[in-house]
């Protein structure tokens, strides 16, 4: 859904299938945004982000961590993992948008 919603609104998307291909194609493909989910199976979306941080390639990428994990402290581990954004699922396409448009207007 994510991906289907990005795409219509004219981005490139790149899927991964867990976490661990996460960090690959994100390394690899250098893209401009990387929107993780913090559940995924091997390495979560709060790992995949301070692994990001960690290197010098990808350390500028920006982050947005999706999630039904809502509790203050949750939110908290993703901005402590380097997050730039935290969307709480359900979300709306439109708010995941202006996330997105925000972040990369930033740029």
């Amino acid at each position: 859904l994510v991906s289907f919603r990005l795409e219509r609104s004219g981005y490139d998307v790149v899927q991964a299938r867990d976490g661990e291909d996460a960090l690959r194609l994100a390394t690899e493909a250098q893209p401009d945004l990387a929107v993780l989910d913090v559940m995924m199976p091997k390495l979560t979306g709060y790992d995949v982000t301070r692994q990001l941080r960690e290197q010098e390639s990808t350390s500028h990428m920006p982050v947005i961590l999706l999630t039904a994990r809502v509790q203050e402290a949750d939110v908290a581990r993703g901005f402590e993992s380097g997050a730039d954004d935290y969307l709480k699922k359900p979300f709306s396409p439109q708010e995941l948008r202006a996330r997105v448009q925000a972040i990369l207007g930033r740029r």
